[in-house]
């Protein structure tokens, strides 16, 4: 008999908080002061905002990554804590300084400062068979900060399959704008996870119809995430076009990442590939009434009443 895995879900990633700024300013050099209409320390980080967002949905949901022993690793710790996310595994650097994004919100656009500090520092080293062995699947978002893991991700999902996870991936921007690499860690990945532009980027599409065709093929499911509009997936040679719901939009801030998260949880529960998109839009819509990439994040109840 197989045991039972501890774990749906395993995330290897980047730890920071978001510093959120929102108003109708732009910044100016030459010491000229602007003010904003609202300041929020919230949690940051793609993956830890993905985390968050699987564990309010009800996955049982492990994080692995590298933050200092500081103020601003402390508040991701903690508010991963309090939202279910078993961080046991983190890894705490001593003298080491937890990276920190500043977003400065615009209605429905963002401009985006980030301190790297330890976000890149988790290598596939770091992640044992043992802690693999506790979960179903394992997910990877913002590749192009994880630098260090960068070279050896398509050896750990490898091993992840071979020690029975399944794989996702989210590469969110290359902010160099080369899109290379990526043939050989596709063929190893399950589940991936763009947005429209990423899709067309990597691909060399002109269209998200290009990019679908292109890109579906590669991976067992893929998800492109078109904002407002909704999203297109593939699995199987099987093309799906869903809407997203209208709503109130307050912050975007991890939208992208709650998305991931309602998709993940179908495709762990086998849910069709329609169903596990509407839940993917919903889930990246809702998140959206309030500041910050979390505290918007529906539960599955919450989420459900807008899935057929």
């Amino acid at each position: 008999m197989v045991p039972e895995k501890s774990f749906d879900l395993l995330v290897a990633g980047e730890i920071n908080p978001d510093l959120i700024l929102t108003g109708d300013v732009k910044p100016e050099f030459n010491q000229v002061e602007k003010l904003v209409d609202s300041a929020t320390l919230a949690i940051g980080s793609s993956s830890a905002i993905f985390a968050c967002g699987a564990a309010r949905l009800g996955l049982r949901v492990a994080f692995i990554g590298v933050c200092g022993d500081d103020v601003f690793g402390r508040f991701m710790l903690d508010e991963m804590q309090k939202r279910n996310v078993d961080v046991s595994s983190v890894i705490i650097r001593a003298g080491g300084q937890t990276g920190l994004s500043v977003i400065l919100n615009q209605d429905e656009d963002r401009a985006i400062l980030t301190h790297l500090g330890l976000i890149s520092d988790l290598q596939d080293s770091d992640i044992p068979d043992s802690l693999l062995r506790k979960a179903r699947h394992l997910h990877v978002a913002s590749y192009f900060l994880q630098t260090k893991l960068q070279p050896d991700l398509p050896a750990l999902f490898q091993r992840a399959h071979s020690l029975g996870l399944t794989t996702s991936l989210d590469t969110n921007y290359d902010p160099s704008e080369k899109w290379i690499g990526f043939d050989e860690l596709l063929s190893v990945t399950n589940i991936f996870l763009p947005n429209e532009k990423e899709a067309r980027s990597l691909s060399g599409a002109a269209n998200i119809d290009e990019a679908a065709n292109k890109l579906g093929g590669k991976v067992e499911a893929l998800a492109i995430k078109i904002g407002a509009e909704g999203a297109l997936g593939v699995r199987e040679k099987m093309v799906v076009r869903v809407p997203s719901i209208p709503i109130n939009v307050k912050d975007t801030v991890g939208a992208g990442d709650s998305f991931d998260a309602g998709f993940i949880y179908g495709y762990l529960n086998n849910w069709p590939l329609e169903k596990s998109l509407r839940l993917a839009c919903v889930c990246g819509a809702l998140s959206t009434q309030k500041a910050g990439g979390t505290d918007g994040q529906p539960t599955l109840e919450e989420a459900l009443k807008y899935v057929p």
